[in-house]
């Protein structure tokens, strides 16, 4: 999948020293409900373990060859969302450098545009801790409605007291 700036693609196990160089900036795990990474061996675990599926991939940009951040939906997060039977949850996140370029939107659209051609999900469900409106932000521009629920999950990094805003897109067909 691909636009003429991002390619997402499966992680691979190369790409542990440039996962490492971004997620173990404290403002990007902090923003996304995951701790820092502390090393390359434990961004190689990640790799091989939480993105070693069909549904996330890596946020490649095109100039560079590098792996800016993550995307995928699934049943893998440990988010207590209220999802609806059979309704993954949606996430992602992108390297600091790379905030507030549009970049995060563009995978994001790619990735709907995928699970719409190419599955029969009915839904996804989303959210974002309300100290980071910008994740809310590229939500709502590809179309996620805001469900009106927030929850408090404490089993992620840092989840006491920060409130998720719950939101939804519907994926339907004609």
């Amino acid at each position: 999948m691909e636009t003429e700036r991002i390619l997402l693609r499966p992680w691979r196990e190369s790409d542990a020293e440039s996962l490492y160089k971004y997620a173990s900036d404290p403002d990007v795990g902090l923003r996304a409900g995951w701790p820092p990474h502390k090393s390359v061996e434990e961004s190689l675990e990640i790799i091989r373990t939480v993105f070693g599926n069909a549904t996330t991939w890596a946020v490649e940009l095109k100039e560079t060859g590098e792996a800016i951040g993550a995307i995928g939906y699934g049943p893998s997060c440990d988010c207590k969302l209220p999802a609806r039977e059979n309704e993954p949850i949606a996430g992602y996140w992108i390297a600091k450098p790379y905030w507030n370029q549009g970049i995060c939107t563009e995978a994001l659209r790619l990735m709907i545009e995928q699970i719409r051609e190419k599955t029969d999900i009915p839904s996804l469900i989303s959210g974002h801790f309300i100290d980071n409106p910008a994740s809310g932000h590229v939500m709502e521009k590809c179309g996620f409605v805001p469900t009106g629920e927030t929850c408090i999950d404490e089993s992620q990094y840092q989840g006491e007291n920060r409130p998720i805003r719950v939101l939804r897109l519907e994926l339907l067909r004609d």
